[in-house]
């Protein structure tokens, strides 16, 4: 232990001496480390980190699997039997995502809910922080309207007070009773799109006769607690019995339908684990190079200690000991290093996280933790052990004789070499960063110029939640609404045009109806059907959109309930249905509303899913039905409120305040939500790869500055090595182009031998990417020659300051020093 504080105390006066050398050191493995450290916080919070249940382990996720859709809705009367029949889990539980209206107490307020069966927060291990959760007996039709309020919306609407348990509020006009109010640490965000919900309901009080229909999924999803001793597979195996029993009684709605089971956790995490691994890799490599940066350093600066360790060694200094020695400061320096490091990835992972919210699933969770201040410790030692041991073997075994005699002049051509295999190694690494983030780039540029089948420019999206009177009003009336909300909408000032839209959304939500093809064979039941997503929207939605409509017809305000049903198709429908023939005419059964409409024409096809849609989801055929021809049994549902699409003449948002004042002024009950442009749409569809391209572009800018750092700082050594013999050369005749062809042709192979490695390496390392491109090979020419051409120009660039140096040796100064 003395020994060690010897070597530290010792280490912290070497480190004192050079404090420009400690600066760069620590600056530079600061980089490094803080990055590795901000990147795994992130993996850390989003992958690593155990979900904030009770053994969250043996919580799985269920979905209903049909012929289209590996995870789809599973209807309510599925679920009843799911709960009855599997001999998996101790308990299912149920929800499904919805907003409500708040009404009667303030101002009037869209609430995010989730309507969940009785067991759902004893499945979670959660219970009500004051107050209590849902029973059995709150959980069926004709029980006493319950709520419970979630931590955050409780405190911030009625401050935390526990006297609010037992009141009633207002959703959606009807008086429901609070019942208890959760703990600030419940985590759950359902279909809420990250954020979590404001309000919980009882599932099985809605008794609304579509969610009672087994053909219909309704958006509801479901977990369950695995028994003692049961595995995942155990529990896929006993629920593929399930459905092959539901199969055999309900042939028109469960015959070749499934069930999907998986852990919750895989749910909440999603895709997103392959990137995240692929940029913790990266960031690796940028901790690599720093440390041959610091290598090069020390090896550079060991030049200036050589007499001081042959000294130590000639007074009976073993070689271990002073490998020792050299260790401990280079450690020093790596945990110096760490402790900025660790500031600088605090920092950078909240910047990251507020810059694109959206990107990551359980970005809430993400922080420094005990782990985190583990793996910065471990790999700041790691580090410093790593840059430092080459050094430090180097260094220690000098010929000591012939260095004391020479008092410390020259220097060793091992030594080059070793400097120059770091170079090549950290142009290598840089080059594979440099590949990565390229790729990334071609493939968002590739992204945004696909065509997402309509115009997002200048549209505004947002939804209106309709008075509680509103569904007790007539069909007619409520449709009459829609057309004077439009009118009203539409003499907006910067307003073109507007329409109401239900059922699909772009890029924001879907309906999926199962039909088939009149004069074609019917299916033997809806499971077998093919699905198409539904639009219900009004005339002017066309132009509010501006998808380009091929043939026929689009929706007018003659397609009425008093009408011939109608409906428009895009062309993919149209190409995968009716390949060799003209669509218009046909007429299409819609299963669900029970009718038949007609094809009166054919529009673009919208990429639902994502400006990627073809890459990582099904295509699904889409239909327009118009929003009068809505069936008037529907209607009670539905005119719960509506989406509403605005193309404006300048910006989206700058006619917000008169839309919320003229809702205002129809109906003061009616509440404004979910404000949002469609290019905020479209870009929050590749929010998570552009985190990923923005860190491996950060990491990769790293590596190329650390690159050319090194490259310059070893060029700049030799030639302060070589002076001696560049002014022999200078002296016998050689011109100062020689010389710099001489300096910039030593760096230029040596960032060549690099290149050369990173390519054959980046080859090999980029398809562990393919799964995150678009548009674009993991070996695409194109990028790695570019990549290759911009880092040999860095390279050559960082020596030509070095090689000009060199060019001015005056030979009479560096023989007399000789």
């Amino acid at each position: 232990m003395n020994t060690f504080l010897q070597d530290l105390k010792y280490a912290l006066r070497t480190l004192r001496k050079s404090p420009g050398f400690a600066a760069i050191a620590i600056l530079t493995l600061a980089l490094g480390i803080g990055a590795n450290t901000a990147l795994f916080s992130v993996v850390n919070g989003v992958l690593l980190s155990p979900l904030p249940y009770p053994q969250p382990d043996r919580i799985a996720a269920l979905y209903s699997k049909t012929s289209q859709f590996e995870e789809s809705s599973i209807s309510y009367p599925n679920f009843l039997d799911w709960q009855r029949q599997n001999h998996s889990f101790t308990a299912l539980a149920a929800w499904r995502s919805d907003s409500f209206n708040m009404t009667g107490s303030g101002e009037p307020e869209r609430l995010r809910g989730e309507m969940v069966s009785a067991n759902f927060f004893n499945i979670l291990g959660f219970n009500a922080l004051v107050g209590r959760t849902f029973n059995a007996n709150d959980d069926h039709p004709g029980a006493a309207p319950v709520v419970i309020l979630s931590n955050s919306f409780w405190q911030r609407r009625f401050g935390g007070s526990r006297q609010i348990i037992g009141k009633s509020i207002s959703l959606n006009g009807a008086a429901y009773t609070v019942i208890g109010a959760l703990p600030s640490n419940f985590y759950f965000t359902g279909n809420n799109f990250g954020r979590i919900p404001e309000i919980f309901l009882p599932l099985g009080q809605w008794t609304d006769k579509t969610f009672l229909d087994r053909r219909v999924g309704m958006g509801m999803d479901a977990m369950g607690r695995l028994k003692p001793g049961v595995t995942l597979a155990q529990a896929r195996a006993d629920m593929d019995g399930v459905a092959q029993n539901l199969a055999r009684a309900y042939p028109d709605a469960d015959k070749d339908s499934g069930i999907t089971v998986h852990s919750l956790k895989q749910d909440m995490t999603g895709d997103v684990a392959p990137l995240l691994y692929v940029l913790l890799g990266a960031v690796g490599f940028v901790l690599l190079i720093a440390c041959v940066n610091i290598a090069n350093l020390l090896l550079a600066r060991s030049t200036g200690r050589t007499r001081e360790f042959a000294i130590r060694a000639a007074l009976g200094a073993g070689r271990a000991r002073m490998v020792r020695q050299l260790l401990t400061e280079s450690v020093l320096l790596s945990v110096a290093g760490g402790v900025v490091g660790l500031i600088l990835a605090a920092w950078g992972t909240r910047a990251a996280i507020a810059a694109l919210p959206q990107a990551l699933p359980r970005a809430g969770n993400v922080g420094l933790d005990a782990r985190v201040l583990l793996f910065t410790l471990g790999v700041s030692l790691l580090a410093g052990i790593l840059f430092g041991l080459a050094p430090a073997l180097k260094t220690s075994q000098r010929n000591l004789a012939g260095t004391l005699k020479e008092g410390g002049r020259g220097s060793s051509g091992a030594r080059h070499r070793l400097q120059g295999i770091f170079v090549i190694a950290e142009t290598a690494l840089a080059l594979i960063l440099l590949v990565g983030a390229g790729l990334m780039i071609r493939s968002l540029v590739s992204l945004w110029n696909v065509n997402p089948g309509f115009n997002p420019h200048q549209v505004l999206n947002f939804g209106v939640a309709f008075p509680p009177q509103m569904a007790a009003a007539p069909p007619q009336q409520v449709r009459n609404g829609f057309w004077q909300l439009d009118a009203a909408l539409e003499s907006i000032p910067g307003v073109r045009y507007a329409s109401a839209s239900m059922g699909s959304s772009p890029m924001n939500g879907d309906t999926d109806i199962p039909f088939w093809i009149e004069g074609r064979p019917k299916p033997q039941n809806e499971s077998q059907m093919p699905s198409t997503l539904l639009y219900f929207v009004q005339p002017d939605y066309l132009s509010v959109m501006q998808t380009p409509l091929l043939t026929g017809r689009f929706l007018t305000a003659q397609d009425t309930i008093h009408s011939t049903p109608v409906i428009v198709i895009d062309d993919y429908f149209a190409k995968k249905y009716f390949p060799n023939e003209n669509p218009i005419g046909h007429r299409v059964n819609l299963a669900i509303l029970d009718g038949q409409a007609e094809i009166v024409g054919v529009v673009g096809h919208i990429k639902q899913w994502g400006l990627d849609e073809n890459a990582k989801s099904p295509v699904l055929a889409q239909a327009y039905f118009p929003l009068d021809q809505i069936p008037d049994r529907f209607w009670p549902l539905l005119s719960k409120g509506s989406d509403i699409y605005l193309r404006t003449q300048g910006s989206p948002d700058a006619v917000i305040p008169a839309v919320r004042q003229t809702l205002e002024k129809i109906n003061s009950d009616e509440v404004m939500y979910g404000t949002e442009t469609m290019d905020g749409i479209v870009a929050d569809s590749l929010a998570t790869r552009r985190f990923g391209m923005i860190l491996l572009g950060i990491f990769a800018a790293l590596a190329l500055i650390l690159s050319c750092v090194g490259i310059y700082g070893v060029i700049s050594y030799l030639v302060g090595q070589r002076t001696h013999e560049i002014g022999v050369r200078i002296a016998l005749g050689a011109q100062r182009t020689d010389v710099l062809r001489l300096i910039l042709g030593q760096g230029a192979r040596m960032a060549l031998v690099g290149v050369g490695i990173g390519i054959a390496a980046a080859l090999g390392l980029a398809r562990f990417m393919a799964a995150q491109l678009f548009g674009v090979t993991a070996h695409d020419p194109l990028t790695f020659a570019g990549v290759a051409i911009v880092l040999m120009l860095v390279a050559i660039a960082a020596c030509y300051i070095p090689a000009r140096r060199a060019m001015r040796v005056d030979p009479i100064v560096a023989l007399r020093y000789e």
